[in-house]
C-alpha cells in the first residue's frame, strides 16, 4: 500500500467517525468541535485530491470563521439541554425522512456517475483546479453569486451578535460613555455636619434609667 493511499483511509476513517461523534454528542460543544474535525479531515483528503484551494478554503472559512462563530454562539446562548431533549423524539420521524431522501439523492447520483462513466467526456483542461483560473471564473461568470454569498455570511454575522448582545437581568455592566463623562465632583462629594456634645461613656446618658440602689441590710 502506497503512503498516499494510507492517507487517504486514514483521513476517511476519521471523518466518518467525527461525522458520526457530531450527531450522536449529548453537549453542543463536544458536537461543534467534532465537525471542526471533521472539516480538517475533508480538507486533507482534499489535498490528496491535489484540490488545494478548496482545501485551504474549508480550513479557513469554515474552520477558521463559520466552525468558530457558531461555537461562540453555542457557548454565550446557553443553551438549555434538557428541553431540547424533550422533543427529540416528536422530530424524529420528521428527522429520519429527511435523512432517508438524502442518502437516496446521494446515492442515486453516484450511481448514474458510475454508470454513465463509459460515454464519452471531453478532455479535462490542464488547468482545472489552478488558483488563478478558479479566481478568473469566480470574479467573471459567477461574481454574482459571489457576492450574494458574501452578503449572507455577513448576515449570519450581524445576526449572532444580535443574538449574543441580549440583556439579562443577572449580567453586570457600565457604560463607557458614561464612565467617560464623569467629573470629580460625581466621585467625590463633602457633606458638612454640625459637631455633636462629647458623651462620658462612665455616666449613664439617662439618669432616669439608673436602677434603684439596695436597701440596706437592718444591724441587729
Amino acid at each position: 500500500m502506497e503512503f498516499k493511499t494510507f492517507l487517504f483511509y486514514a483521513f476517511s476513517v476519521v471523518l466518518v467517525i467525527a461525522a458520526l461523534r457530531v450527531i450522536t454528542a449529548r453537549n453542543p460543544v463536544h458536537a461543534a468541535l467534532f465537525l471542526v474535525l471533521s472539516f480538517f479531515s475533508a480538507a486533507g483528503i482534499w489535498m490528496l485530491l491535489k484540490a488545494e484551494f478548496l482545501s485551504i478554503v474549508l480550513v479557513l472559512v469554515y474552520v477558521g470563521a463559520v466552525m468558530v462563530l457558531f461555537l461562540f454562539v453555542v457557548m454565550m446562548l446557553d443553551i438549555n439541554l434538557d428541553k431540547m431533549r424533550e422533543g427529540f423524539w416528536g422530530y424524529f420521524p420528521l428527522a429520519a425522512t429527511v435523512g432517508t431522501v438524502i442518502v437516496l439523492e446521494m446515492a442515486a447520483v453516484i450511481f448514474h456517475g458510475f454508470q454513465g462513466s463509459e460515454s464519452d467526456v471531453p478532455a479535462i483542461s490542464a488547468n482545472i483546479g489552478n488558483t488563478k483560473e478558479l479566481g478568473k471564473l469566480i470574479y467573471t461568470e459567477y461574481v454574482y453569486a459571489f457576492e450574494i454569498a458574501a452578503v449572507i455570511l455577513l448576515v449570519a454575522i450581524v445576526a449572532a451578535v444580535a443574538l449574543t448582545l441580549r440583556r439579562r437581568k443577572d449580567s453586570k455592566y457600565f457604560s463607557p460613555s458614561a464612565a467617560v463623562k464623569v467629573k470629580s465632583s460625581d466621585r467625590v462629594r463633602i457633606v458638612k455636619m454640625k459637631s455633636e456634645a462629647k458623651v462620658d461613656p462612665v455616666a449613664p446618658a439617662n439618669p432616669a434609667a439608673t436602677p434603684p440602689a439596695a436597701p440596706a441590710a437592718p444591724q441587729k
